[in-house]
């Protein structure tokens, strides 16, 4: 009798990740990266005497690191720490510097308006010029600046409900516009709720917000059926969730609803502007009747953009002459010489077209690039793009809709990659394992940031 040998004990797995090893290179990368950056760790200790978790915006606590990366300086690609480590920046601000860090041009431009003056509450020179480079890029006629995105997106809710008369407004699960009360509702099995965690919101968003899943214009029909939404906000693509591709025929569909039920259509292109010089919206011959666009239009200072048709324009100046006085909208900073200088320049000498095509040709080769080790490490996993912009996502499938994507990722397992990408010398987006690809990245950046991803993975794959 032939006895069958005993079976071989397996360590569990999650998304083809054996959990053992991925413990066992966490202690690892946290000991190395606290011993190799003796500064950024002085500094994180002494910015906590005075810096509420010792950081000026909790935002920089959300990489997952035993303590924050101080950064001495940016160039291009590339960036270095306090310790004089130097990374190849995937993450650039987040978009904030998707046209590579300092600019030539736009730093010279800072340099030469900063000694005219750098804000007055008074048009620049420059201005007539920016409106038209704005026009003729992005096809909308009429612009208007913010310091950000949250603030445009705010003043287009505010807008459209003033030029409609109407107070609701629509979005869908799981977008992300900034910080704007208005936007931040979520479907709970089907139910609207308030975005999970929303620190000290007193008042029931729901009331005047509307929520649906991407990608479903029924639900989008019958939001809009009552003739009381003012405007539905979307990203052409969803990006703030890990990325959602729009499914053949929404966003037509989507122009046909709005305009049927007589509500506007926003365009947020604040991460879609990785589509082409023109955003997505140009790319795709799309027609909303706003579009937004933030953090990297002025080439990293806080400016951003949002334009509007003609009747759009019309409506906005009657519902003004119809309630004259203070409209609630605005900032004493806003639109300074010094960020309409630097968006100039950033316009005319960065976001060129030939920029666009080497980042999107990289971008091509990263996305094909991670495919291949996905496939061959035989992760269930995918990796998704929009233009210069290259995402991979703990799923065996794309998600169709935001409230699918939510199910997605593994907290512990991409906060280990991004750990240990940076102690490679590589820098990714602490949110949806986002990469960019900038003007100033090169192939070898991108084999050297594939390459490490591989290793990384052959410590840890089941």
């Amino acid at each position: 009798m032939t006895l069958s040998p005993p079976p071989v004990a397996t360590a569990p797995a999650r998304h083809g990740i054996d959990v053992g090893r991925l413990s066992r290179l966490i202690t690892r990368e946290r000991a190395a990266y606290a011993a190799e950056r003796p500064r950024s760790a002085a500094l994180a200790e002494e910015a906590r005497a005075h810096w509420h978790d010792g950081v000026p915006l909790h935002w920089m606590t959300d990489w997952g690191l035993p303590f924050p990366l101080f950064v001495a300086e940016a160039h291009g690609s590339t960036l270095i720490d306090v310790d004089g480590h130097t990374h190849v920046d995937f993450c650039l601000g987040d978009t904030g510097s998707m046209f590579g860090h300092a600019p030539a041009p736009v730093v010279a431009a800072i340099e030469a308006q900063a000694k005219r003056g750098m804000t007055a509450m008074m048009p620049s020179a420059l201005v007539p010029e920016v409106g038209r480079l704005l026009a003729a890029r992005f096809g909308l006629p009429f612009w208007q600046i913010t310091m950000t995105a949250s603030d445009a997106n705010r003043s287009v809710i505010r807008w459209a409900r003033a030029a409609t008369g109407r107070p609701n407004i629509l979005i869908f699960d799981g977008a992300y516009h900034g910080a704007v009360d208005d936007t931040h509702v979520r479907l709970k099995d089907g139910a609207p709720i308030l975005r999970p965690g929303l620190m000290g919101q007193v008042w029931d968003l729901r009331e005047h917000t509307r929520v649906v899943p991407f990608n479903d214009l029924a639900a989008v029909e019958a939001a809009l059926a009552d003739g009381t939404v003012a405007l539905v906000l979307t990203e052409p693509v969803m990006t703030n969730i890990g990325m959602v591709q729009p499914a053949p025929g929404f966003l037509e569909g989507l122009r046909r609803l709005t305009r049927a039920a007589g509500t506007l259509l926003a365009h947020d292109e604040t991460h879609t502007i990785s589509s082409g010089p023109g955003g997505y919206t140009r790319l795709h011959g799309l027609e909303p009747d706003f579009f937004v666009l933030g953090k990297p239009i002025a080439g990293g200072l806080p400016a951003a953009v949002w334009g509007f048709t003609e009747a759009v324009a019309k409506a906005m100046t009657a519902a003004r002459e119809a309630t004259p006085g203070y409209s609630g909208m605005g900032t004493t900073l806003t639109a300074n010489a010094l960020a309409i200088a630097a968006m100039r320049a950033n316009l005319t000498e960065v976001m060129t077209d030939a920029a666009y095509a080497h980042m999107i040709a990289l971008a091509d080769r990263l996305a094909a690039a991670l495919e291949a080790v996905v496939a061959r490490r035989r992760l269930p996993w995918v990796v998704t793009s929009v233009g210069a912009r290259v995402e991979f996502m703990l799923s065996p499938t794309r998600p169709a809709n935001g409230g699918e994507a939510a199910l997605i990722g593994d907290a512990e397992i991409e906060g280990a990659l991004r750990l240990a990408l940076i102690r490679r010398g590589v820098v990714i987006t602490p949110f949806h394992n986002m990469m960019l690809i900038a003007p100033t990245t090169t192939r070898a950046d991108v084999d050297r940031l594939v390459d490490a991803v591989d290793a990384i993975l052959g410590e840890v794959v089941a």
